[in-house]
């Protein structure tokens, strides 16, 4: 099967998270009223999101005839959270969901390193080659990150506005991720395999 261009799953991955944000912005002077119905301007982003999420999946599974685990459990407690933010017409179910994916991966992580099961390498293993050791470090580092995004979550969805939470939600998350695996560039390296392709002697 031919790999889909970058671009193309940048606009998969981005996409549906880039529509909530834009129709929570849109519309967040005021309820929407949908079939009789008065929604606050992030259960209706909600409600725009969760099918968009459903697509976007769908397409990069039939273009690359794979998908991660995280991309499921992901889409998985989306329709569960979200659907019953919608369905309740109560956000906070969609609120506590970046919480729960959080302390779900967080908690596989952690039973991983602690059986010494290294989940993380036959996930990754492919896109970054590393020793048994170095992916033990990024393991038990990549759970303290996502049990630090679980509590940060709660902390802002609780105490801050709710502009703030998806501006949080949005760019802040995912730069945090971002910062954090730029961050363990030395660690990659350091345990980086060596490249079959390289000949002794050069």
């Amino acid at each position: 099967m031919k790999e889909p261009k970058a671009w193309v799953l940048q606009v998969l991955e981005w996409g549906p998270l880039l529509l909530f944000f834009g129709v929570f912005m849109l519309n967040r002077g005021g309820d929407v009223a949908l079939w009789g119905q008065s929604y606050t301007p992030l259960v209706f982003a909600t409600l725009v999101f969760i099918p968009a999420l459903a697509l976007a999946t769908l397409v990069r599974w039939r273009l690359t005839g794979k998908l991660a685990p995280m991309q499921i459990a992901t889409l998985v407690l989306v329709v569960v959270f979200g659907g019953l933010s919608v369905w309740l017409n109560d956000p906070r179910f969609f609120k506590i969901k970046p919480t729960i994916i959080y302390l779900l991966f967080a908690g596989l992580l952690g039973f991983s390193y602690l059986a010494r099961r290294n989940w993380l390498q036959a996930v990754l293993s492919e896109a970054l080659p590393m020793d048994a050791e170095g992916w033990r470090k990024l393991t038990m580092r990549m759970a303290l990150l996502f049990l630090g995004l679980a509590v940060a979550n709660e902390v802002v969805w609780r105490g801050m506005s709710e502009t703030a939470w998806v501006y949080f939600k949005t760019f802040g998350m995912p730069l945090v991720i971002f910062v954090f695996l730029m961050a363990n560039a030395g660690l990659y390296r350091a345990h980086a395999l060596p490249d079959p392709n390289d000949k002794a002697g050069g």
